[in-house]
């Protein structure tokens, strides 16, 4: 064995609380990387595409998540169709009540569109969080329980908070700039495997770095 069947919903038939999520029934405008895993206590991980909100088909925003990535229970995307217009005195939705307000229904050029909502590989994002429309998250990038996420994040830095903002950075720019070059994720499985201990340690990073450079 060099690792789990990556192709299973349940890559654990013994932990029902965590499912690969990429095995999930394809759905419209959203893509997910191998060996990403959503995680819940409380309902049926496979419940995934709940944590989706107001995504519709017509807009055309993505989710894109990349692989190797840890959501939390309860995570959620709001994608661009919870946005209101913005541009009058009120961003009331009238038209949605009918009984005439219909007359003002917005075209979709008048609403605010922030675009695709892309998480990186390798990303860790906690319980409870909130990512709003249009968002990107680096790689390797943290983000702590219970925040809202409303800007762009950064690679391997953490961030947390109402609004997030950036906490520290997990590693120096040159450790960075050379994970970023690494990408680990993209390895095949056997070389993922021989190298578990050095993806999961400090002496490992610091090695793994130094063989980026001979190369």
């Amino acid at each position: 064995m060099i690792g789990p069947n990556k192709h299973k919903l349940y890559p654990n038939e013994n932990i029902k609380t965590v499912c690969y999520i990429s095995n999930l029934p394809k759905r419209v405008n959203v893509e997910i990387g191998e060996y990403t895993y959503y995680s819940d206590n409380n309902k049926s991980p496979d419940k995934f595409y709940e944590n989706i909100e107001h995504h519709y088909e017509f807009l055309g925003d993505k989710l894109i998540i990349g692989k190797f990535c840890a959501l939390a229970e309860g995570v959620k995307f709001i994608m661009n169709g919870a946005n209101h217009r913005m541009d009058g005195i009120t961003t009331y939705p009238f038209n949605i009540f009918g009984g005439g307000w219909e007359k003002v229904t917005p075209t979709v050029e008048q609403l605010p569109f922030k675009g695709d909502t892309v998480i990186g590989n390798d990303v860790w994002i906690g319980q409870q969080v909130t990512i709003m429309p249009g968002v990107k998250i680096g790689d390797g990038a943290i983000i702590a329980a219970n925040s809202t996420v409303v800007k762009d994040v950064e690679a391997y830095s953490i961030y947390g908070g109402n609004p997030a903002q950036l906490i520290k950075k997990r590693f120096s720019d040159a450790q960075i700039e050379s994970l970023r070059k690494l990408k680990w994720w993209d390895w095949d499985e056997e070389k993922i495997f021989n190298n578990l201990e050095k993806l999961v340690s400090e002496d490992g990073l610091k090695e793994l770095l130094s063989d980026l450079k001979r190369t």
